[in-house]
């Protein structure tokens, strides 16, 4: 079965649609939303009961659910750069309320945990609404629900039996015929679709932005330019030592997504994966009525290469994903961002879901790292005797499920035996990717086979072992 899209050389059109992009993040390059800089932590003699290493969104959740459990907690939460810098305003604004990366993988990997795990998926929804909603948070938060588009035959069968498992487990969802998919959004490549309800779509650095004031508004303290660059027993607490100072905290919670260096495990079970963005200019009327999209869904297609794609409250699209670059060994670099083919790749594929929108224009071309893990469900775990707890490796789901691990953190840390650390998916870690350079071949071979099942349809002998292990490669 060939593929829909291009994989190579991107056409002269892609090219012109990109033409005057600029390589910055649409969301946070907006300077009348952006918040005044904060200091850096500086000196020394600096005491805090609880210092959060991380402005994104699982620090962030972090520092506000410590403080409203304990409001005279002290709180100091340091970023290396700004709020929303890294995975927290980069991504595309998808809340899927999935604990565990979708139904099918949490099946797989805990099914006697599933019953518990739903419930606290909807009891964490629930309770990122009405924090969100509560701290008069404006971020843009809609949930008009996600559609997965088959645009190949196989994949069809494939929804289809997806919406089967849905529904067995009392789980809204919907199987879409081609003439349902097109009165979604007016495509000629979807040949079926299924509709997810529960999704919400979001401004994911107007989200990150306001929990941080929302945080200092209940007491924490926020450094940015404030780089950690090591941990360390003192006494019965930490010292956190920083660029500019150090500060010691009777507990410490890591929320560093990719970036590692302050504890050497992460390295073994993160593993830090490039993913490209575009935003479109504004459509017109014109554009509007050509495309549809009346409903705003959230839309994604489902190959193990795969799109996701939305239209924003000013009527501009974002499209993102597809190429999920591994840069040896775990290389994190700003130059990568605008590195090679993907964002020319991306453009000539938008064109290709939507021919009807050539000649529009992108405004914004970035990337982001997103730290995956093997089963694409983050690790969680303590160190230095229990005073620090981390909770990172969200492989791209972690808009709302970040408050989920921000709370496993904090009972870990705090020494709480509850029914989150009690699950399976928080006592045991992921299995571990190899050294390089086994790691890069790994991924390369992994990538290579991901793309055949893809094109035939068939798994083959790789993904099928992996798969019985629960183990894989996915952004």
């Amino acid at each position: 079965m060939s593929s829909p899209f291009v994989e190579t050389h991107p056409t002269a059109r892609a090219q012109r649609a990109l033409a005057d992009a600029r390589p910055a993040v649409y969301w946070t390059d907006r300077p009348q939303l952006r918040p005044d800089p904060r200091p850096p932590l500086t000196g020394g003699g600096h005491r805090a009961d609880l210092v959060v290493v991380g402005a994104g969104y699982t620090g962030l959740w972090t520092a506000v659910q410590a403080l409203e459990e304990n409001p005279g907690r002290r709180v100091v939460v340091l970023d290396g750069g700004p709020v929303a810098i890294a995975a927290s305003g980069r991504n595309g604004g998808f809340a899927s309320p999935s604990l565990t990366h979708g139904l099918a993988q949490g099946l797989g990997l805990w099914p006697q945990d599933m019953p518990t795990i739903r419930r606290l998926e909807a009891e964490n929804l629930a309770g990122w609404h009405a924090s969100i909603d509560g701290a008069g948070i404006d971020a843009e938060v809609h949930t008009p629900g996600e559609v997965t588009f088959a645009l190949r035959e196989h994949e069809v069968d494939d929804l289809a039996e997806a919406v089967a498992e849905h529904r067995e487990h009392g789980i809204e969802a919907e199987l879409l015929d081609v003439d349902a998919c097109r009165a979604v959004v007016d495509s000629p490549l979807p040949l079926a679709g299924m509709r997810d309800p529960s999704v919400g779509l979001v401004d994911p650095a107007r989200l990150a932005w306001g929990l941080a004031a929302h945080a200092e508004r209940l007491g924490a303290q926020i450094h940015e330019g404030t780089e950690v660059l090591g941990l360390e027993r003192a006494g019965t607490g930490v010292e956190v030592r920083t660029r500019w100072g150090s500060i010691r905290a009777d507990k410490v919670v890591l929320g560093t997504g990719a970036f590692r260096g302050l504890l050497r495990r992460s390295a073994l079970f993160t593993l830090p994966v490039y993913d490209h963005v575009l935003m479109s200019e504004p459509l017109s009327a014109t554009q509007l009525a050509q495309v549809g999209w009346s409903g705003r869904e959230g839309l994604t297609d489902a190959g193990n290469q795969f799109h996701y794609y939305r239209r924003t409250l000013d009527d501009r699209v974002l499209f993102g994903g597809y190429d999920a670059n591994y840069h040896f060994p775990g290389r994190i670099d700003p130059a990568l961002e605008q590195a090679g083919d993907s964002h020319a790749l991306l453009a000539e594929h938008f064109l290709t879901l939507f021919p009807q929108l050539e000649g529009v224009r992108f405004t914004h071309r970035w990337a982001g790292v997103i730290d995956t893990t093997s089963r694409f469900t983050p690790v969680f775990g303590r160190a230095l005797g229990g005073r620090v707890a981390y909770a990172i490796g969200y492989t791209g789901l972690g808009v709302v499920s970040t408050r989920f691990g921000a709370r496993v953190a904090l009972d870990l840390v705090d020494g709480v035996e509850s029914e989150r650390t009690s699950l399976a998916m928080v006592r045991r870690p992921p299995v571990p990717f190899p050294p390089e350079p086994l790691r890069w071949a790994a991924v390369r071979a992994t990538r290579g086979a991901l793309a055949r099942a893809d094109r035939t349809g068939r798994r083959g002998p790789l993904l099928a072992t992996m798969d019985r292990f629960g183990v894989g490669f996915d952004s």
